[in-house]
C-alpha cells in the first residue's frame, strides 16, 4: 500500500511540474528546442532546476542501505555510449522535436483530450511495441529460439545493467 500511495503522490507531483512548467505544451517545448529561431530559454530552467534537486538529493539518498520501499537500488551499469544508444537518442530527440511531446508529458496530456495527443499517444505505443518485437525477432535470429530464450536474454541484460546492493 505505501508503494501505491507514494507512485500516487509522485504521480501527481510531477504531473502539476509539467503542467506548471509548460512541458505538456507542446509549442512551448518547440520554442526551446528552436535554437535558430525564436528561441524560448525558459525551459532550461526545468532542466536546471532538475539537475539541482538531483545534485543535492542523490548523495542523501544513497546514503542508505537500501530506498524506502524497495528492498534494493537499480541502478544502470552500463555507461558505454553505444550504437543503440546514439540511435534511440537520435530518433527520441527528432520525434520530441517534431512533435513537442516526450512520453510523460504526452500521457499526461490525454487529461487535456487534445486530438493531436490522442494520435500521438497510440502511435508513441506502436513504436515501443515495434521495438520490442523487433528485438525478440533479432533474440531469436541469432539464437535459434522462440521466445522463452528472448526472456531469458532480456532477463540477462537486465540483470547486467543493474546494481544490487
Amino acid at each position: 500500500m505505501k508503494e501505491i500511495l507514494s507512485s500516487l503522490f509522485v504521480g501527481l507531483l510531477f504531473g502539476a511540474g509539467l503542467g506548471i512548467s509548460g512541458m505538456m505544451d507542446p509549442a512551448k517545448v518547440q520554442g526551446f528546442l528552436d535554437l535558430t529561431g525564436r528561441w524560448d530559454p525558459s525551459l532550461a530552467l526545468v532542466m536546471g532546476g532538475a539537475m539541482a534537486v538531483t545534485w543535492i538529493a542523490y548523495p542523501l539518498i544513497f546514503k542508505r542501505a537500501r530506498p524506502v520501499l524497495a528492498p534494493k537500488f537499480f541502478l544502470p551499469t552500463n555507461t558505454q555510449i553505444d550504437r543503440p544508444l546514439v540511435l534511440g537518442a537520435l530518433l527520441f530527440g527528432t520525434g520530441w522535436a517534431i512533435g513537442g511531446l516526450c512520453p510523460g508529458p504526452a500521457l499526461a496530456n490525454l487529461a487535456t483530450l487534445n486530438a493531436g495527443v490522442l494520435v500521438f499517444v497510440p502511435s508513441m505505443l506502436a513504436g515501443f511495441w515495434l521495438h520490442r518485437n523487433v528485438t525478440e525477432w533479432q533474440i531469436r535470429q541469432r539464437t535459434g529460439q522462440g521466445s522463452a530464450a528472448c526472456v531469458a536474454e532480456k532477463e540477462a541484460f537486465e540483470a547486467e545493467q543493474c546494481l544490487v546492493d
